[in-house]
């Protein structure tokens, strides 16, 4: 076998004249791109929502930790650029597929969006093209799936003439301490040379880049890091259902067995589970696993304690109005934050909407208030809401605050100040909260 053709593209990502794709410029792929060309490459971002390419165009964000300053100063330079014409990827050395991996409602995983990049980017391989698959997927679907498809482009033959990987995004949005560039990057090829090149092109723009030996090795990795929080929120979710039957404060046993320097590792319980990855990844490793007759127990009993909380809290609402003589039914309930995680602007999979629905479903008005997130727009069971403007005035007129996400821009004594009961499932009012008799906690 011939390594001419990885030679040649492992100079052109060595030397920065290797030209760069990223398909699917969401939360994962901006980020990813801009780190590409501030390593000096020229990349394009491929998306079919125009909108967003029009605006990265123009040198605005669309995604909160991604600054304006940022893609503005790479767009003018000559090193940004987006499109929703798949016919540039002709162009390209170099590929990420960034694109979302949602469930559907039954649970599967809908894999129609890897799917449809593969089918667009088939046409336009190349010899001498790297390809990495960059969503959260379950293991065997790089080598199943998208090789497969590739594949269809007659006399191409992957780890000669072009090269697959997989290297499983570890993005969680409003960090500042680890970012795309700095944290630890996973990547498995399909064959030794898919991953020689590969490995090269992220250590170009990464700090580090941790090499494996296969494709499904790196599936397997991104499934067990969130299996692994999905896990111990589940536990942690379950103490706290287990701390109200047995009338123990739940936040003051964490902080106390956190005080244990090894072997424990603090995780904290909340209204339910959010987010693009923790809540969906392990059932995708799940549903691989049914497909072999094996009941993952752990993810399965975890998923149905998490799904569970968002009942909890509104069993929690329903003493704190049951304390002022007032049924569910008819009462004004506030929600602070409904975005799935503090300080950001993503309501993907948020506990906030199944609360919002229960209390809908009780007869309850409810409104909320969460200066990242403006506007709610309708989907299945939630109707389209607006956060509203005046949050003190709210907070007075309402029957019952509920703290969902402990955004730091809330203010928190104001809060308890204002309020006649207030239901924090995120302990955001610590000791002050603790002592107040108009104050529920988890």
């Amino acid at each position: 076998m011939s390594n001419v053709t990885r030679d040649v593209l492992v100079k052109k990502l060595q030397d920065r004249t290797a030209r760069v794709a990223v398909i699917g410029m969401g939360y994962v792929g901006l980020p990813l791109a801009t780190v590409f060309a501030e390593a000096g490459f020229e990349v394009t971002g491929v998306d079919p929502v125009a909108e967003k390419m029009e605006a990265l165009n123009r040198g605005e964000s669309y995604i909160l930790d991604v600054p304006s300053e940022q893609v503005a100063r790479l767009v003018k330079a000559g090193k940004l650029k987006g499109t929703t014409d798949y016919a540039v990827l002709s162009e390209m050395d170099a590929v990420s597929i960034c694109v979302p991996t949602p469930l559907r409602k039954t649970g599967d995983p809908d894999l129609s969006y890897i799917s449809s990049a593969t089918e667009s980017l088939a046409p336009y391989l190349h010899e001498g093209m790297v390809v990495v698959l960059e969503s959260s997927t379950y293991p065997g679907t790089t080598r199943e799936m998208v090789l497969p498809q590739l594949n269809c482009r007659y006399g191409l033959e992957v780890g000669r003439d072009f090269f697959l990987a997989f290297s499983p995004e570890r993005v969680d949005p409003g960090r500042k301490d680890w970012t795309t560039k700095n944290t630890p990057k996973v990547v498995g090829g399909i064959t030794e040379a898919c991953s020689d090149v590969a490995t090269c092109w992220y250590e170009q723009a990464l700090d580090t880049v941790v090499r494996v030996s296969s494709t499904e090795v790196a599936e397997m990795a991104k499934l067990l890091e969130n299996t692994f929080r999905m896990i111990n929120i589940g536990l942690v979710n379950e103490l706290a259902i287990m701390c109200d039957r047995l009338g123990v404060d739940v936040w003051e046993v964490i902080d106390a067995a956190a005080t244990k320097p090894f072997g424990f590792m603090k995780f904290t319980p909340g209204p339910g589970l959010g987010g693009h990855c923790i809540p969906i990844d392990p059932l995708y490793l799940s549903w691989k696993m049914r497909s072999l007759n094996y009941t993952a127990r752990f993810i399965e009993l975890a998923s149905e304690i998490n799904t569970s909380m968002p009942r909890f809290v509104l069993g929690r609402i329903t003493d704190a109005l049951n304390n002022q003589g007032k049924p569910v039914k008819g009462s004004r309930v506030l929600l602070l934050g409904v975005a799935y995680k503090p300080n950001i602007d993503d309501l993907r999979e948020s506990p906030a909407l199944d609360l919002i629905h229960l209390l809908k479903e009780k007869g309850a008005q409810v409104s909320y208030y969460d200066p990242h997130i403006p506007h709610i727009h309708a989907d299945g069971d939630i109707e389209e809401m607006d956060s509203v403007t005046d949050w003190r005035a709210e907070v007075q007129a309402a029957d019952c605050v509920v703290i969902v996400t402990n955004h730091k821009v809330f203010d928190y004594p104001a809060i308890l100040e204002l309020s006649r009961c207030v239901v924090d499932t995120r302990n955001a009012l610590g000791e002050a909260g603790k002592k107040s008799d108009k104050v529920v906690r988890l």
